[in-house]
Parts: C-alpha cells; structure tokens; sequence
C-alpha cells in the first residue's frame, strides 16, 4: 500500500499559471484552477505506476497560519490574484467530489498537515509519497518509507538523493533554511549565507547550535568565514526565529484514520454532477475507478 499526500495549493497554483485559456464555469465565475487540480489529481489515480491505495490533499486556506503572528513578513494571502483566492473553497469541493481527503488548514499550513500524515502514517504503509517540490518537505525523507515526489520533473528524491543533491541529513533543512533563507516562505535568512556556504556548515554540523562561534575551529573552509562567525553570534536569536518558521509541525490535529484515506473509486453522481456544475461535460468519461 502506498500513501499519497498531495499539496493542494501548489497544485492549484500550478494549475492556475498553466499556459492554457480560463475557464468560466456556467455561472460566470472562474474556474480553471479548480478545474485543473481535478485534472491532476485524476492523472494521478488513473496512473497504474502510482498505484494510488490511500490519498489526502492539503490546502492552506486562508493563506495565514501561526507563523505570521511571530514574523508578520511571512507569506500570507497579500498579492494572490483575486481570481485564483476566490477558489480555495471551491477546489476543496472538487477534491471531495472525486472521493478524495481533503484537508483545509487554518492556524496551521498545508505542509504542516503533509508532515503530520508523514510522521503518523509512516509504518502503516509501504511508502508515503509527498507530491510537491517544495523543499520544506525535505525535512520528513525517512529512507525509502517517506520520499517526495516531483511530478512535473517526474522526480523521486529519497532521503539517500536528497543527502547527495544537498550535502547535509533531512532534518537539519530548517537549520539550513534559517541561514540561507526562504524567499517563497518570505523570510531572509542571515546575510552573507548563501545556499553553498549555508550547506558545507549544516552538512558539517547538523544544529545551529552546534557551529562554533570562532570560525578557526569550523570543519569546513569558506570565504569570508570571520564575517560570517560575526553574523552569526551577532543575530543567533534572528536564525532560531526562522528555523522555527521552516520547521514544520508534524502533530496538527488530523481526525482521519488510515481506512478514511483509503481511495475507494470516485462517486459516479456526485462527481457527474459536480462535472455539470462546472461546465466540464469531457471530464465524465475520464475516471478509471468508480464506487
């Protein structure tokens, strides 16, 4: 059996910024985002090689959480297109329509409910695969039972690739994060640190608070090391604020079981019905799996 935990807002995102035209649902509105993540997800439990078993999806919804209360320049809802914020409800919906979890985050973050599931659903399973590139993620790879998927780079990154693609273990990602900074996450990082220099020091120390203040004493040779050293005594309180912003929290209250995620085929009326709604007629016929 395999779990599949998919990120909703990235792929309603993805779906949104897709190079093809809008669609406008019977009632006027805009709906190609909504649409499209149906696509995809259905892409997904068609496919045979994915051999989906159990499936939920996570949205940030609104896109607010508790770390906008301890550094207010964090992402948020600010600069989303109005035309794609005023379909987070609905694509919620539409997942539910196709017979799959969906998971609304409030206080918390889609990643947060993608890590939780991760953590708890782990030894239940064959494999968790968490479908999305973005690189918070990385911090749950567990050898070949927790990996991330990358769907539109057709990429499988385990806990073995990812120690190669970025020279330090899963769990010291925030500790990279605070150092080198996350533009998407909307914090800056220390300045100086780049994603090398940061890398060579997680990868040679794991914790931020295992680097040593004299930069003489580290492991590793970098340029400007003095400066950094400096940087990093100096605003120690600053990069801990931030690798808490970039540690996801895996407990967030989750009320589905292991069977509630089970995927049992799509409800031929209900998603009939939803397919009219939305003025999709072509999408009727493209479940493989029906209950």
């Amino acid at each position: 059996m395999r779990l599949h935990l998919v990120d909703g807002t990235y792929e309603l995102y993805r779906a949104h910024f897709a190079p093809r035209p809008v669609h406008l649902a019977p009632n006027g509105t805009d709906a190609k985002a909504t649409v499209g993540i149906v696509e995809s997800l259905l892409a997904l439990l068609n496919d045979p090689e994915e051999a989906v078993t159990h499936i939920a999806v996570a949205f940030d919804n609104p896109i607010r959480s508790f770390r906008n209360d301890l550094y207010p320049p964090y992402k948020s809802d600010e600069g989303v297109p109005p035309e794609l914020r005023s379909q987070f409800d609905a694509a919620e919906d539409a997942v539910r329509a196709i017979g799959v979890t969906a998971w609304p985050m409030r206080e918390y973050e889609a990643d947060d409910a993608l890590a939780t599931a991760a953590r708890h659903f782990r030894n239940d399973f064959e494999q968790v695969r968490i479908l999305t590139p973005d690189k918070d993620l990385g911090q749950c790879l567990d050898e070949d039972r927790v990996v991330q998927v990358d769907r539109r780079q057709r990429k499988v990154i385990n806990e073995a690739a990812f120690r190669e693609l970025r020279g330090f273990a899963p769990h010291s990602m925030p500790d990279f994060l605070a150092l080198a900074g996350d533009s998407a996450d909307g914090f800056p990082g220390l300045p100086g640190f780049g994603q090398k220099s940061s890398a060579l020091l997680v990868g040679a120390y794991e914790r931020l608070e295992d680097i040593p203040a004299d930069p003489f004493e580290w492991k590793v040779k970098l340029r400007g090391a003095p400066q950094l050293a400096a940087t990093l005594v100096e605003r120690r309180d600053e990069a801990t604020l931030y690798r808490r912003l970039a540690t996801l929290v895996d407990k967030v209250p989750i009320a589905e079981s292991l069977e509630d995620l089970r995927f049992a085929g799509v409800p031929r009326d209900g998603f009939q019905s939803w397919c009219h709604e939305l003025g999709v007629a072509r999408l009727k016929s493209v479940p493989k799996r029906w209950r």
